[in-house]
């Protein structure tokens, strides 16, 4: 299976390439913020096909695929293009996010960018490697001397908006700076000890679940803005669901909850 994940991300990566940088037409999903292209279909349905070929039993949760449940233990759970708007853009923050469920929890987990031929593999208790070699995060970063991610889209709920823009006060007076790609650029980044944190508060599963295994297996947490566990879940309401999340190490999540979210 990990084979699988490997050759998917690569694949679907590679097929990026080919449109990155052309013009690029794209239609609103649920709202400005969000967008799909031709080029995130033509990918979902290279991903979804090269995981059916292999295992014709298994679940799949694609973001353009919807659910696909076959009563497996098995879920595969694909973005083929995180960073949909960056990439439409010319922008290079874009990659390939694939994740495999056993039940309820992410077992294994892989993001890709092509641009830097960058390929992340995490699996559960074993570890993370960026291009087979194994790597930790930076455990002694603190909101003070950190860069820190913050990503929010579009709502028309004022109540909202006021929380998303009190969230980014608070970090202006907290951390060194704010950076977002609003992808998955982000979570890598904090995996790899480049940003403290990242805080996201509009995400779907296929935006999270890879990049919290690679996250906890690089030494880091991903917890839901409450400062709970990330409960996942499988139904017909899942790709509707949206996870507001924050990642880092345990002290800086610490530190988000009490400076920034004030909890």
């Amino acid at each position: 299976m990990k084979e699988t994940l490997v050759m998917a991300l690569r694949e679907a990566g590679n097929e990026l390439l080919k449109d990155f940088g052309t013009q690029i037409e794209s239609k609103q999903k649920e709202s400005q913020s969000s967008i799909v292209t031709q080029v995130d279909l033509r990918n979902d349905r290279l991903i979804t096909g090269i995981i059916s070929g292999r295992y014709p039993d298994h679940n799949i949760l694609s973001e353009e695929g919807g659910f696909i449940d076959k009563g497996s233990e098995f879920t595969w759970v694909i973005d083929p293009l995180d960073g949909t708007s960056n990439f439409a853009s010319a922008i290079p923050w874009f990659g390939v996010l694939i994740a495999l469920f056993k039940g309820n929890s992410p077992v294994l987990g892989g993001a890709y960018l092509p641009i830097t031929d960058q390929l992340f593999i995490a699996e559960r208790g074993k570890g993370v490697t960026r291009n087979g070699a194994v790597f930790e995060l930076d455990r002694t970063k603190t909101l003070r001397n950190s860069l820190v991610a913050f990503a929010v889209d579009y709502t028309d709920d004022e109540q909202e908006l006021e929380k998303s823009l009190s969230i980014y006060r608070n970090l202006v007076l907290s951390a060194r700076n704010i950076r977002a790609t609003n992808c998955l650029f982000d979570f890598l980044n904090v995996a790899e000890g480049k940003f403290g944190a990242c805080i996201n508060l509009f995400t779907r599963i296929w935006d999270i679940a890879p990049l919290e295994l690679i996250i906890s297996e690089a030494g880091g947490t991903m917890k839901d803005i409450s400062g709970k566990d990330v409960e996942y879940f499988f139904s017909s309401d899942t790709p509707e669901h949206n996870f507001p999340v924050m990642a880092g190490h345990e002290g800086i999540i610490a530190e988000l909850k009490s400076k920034v979210l004030k909890q």
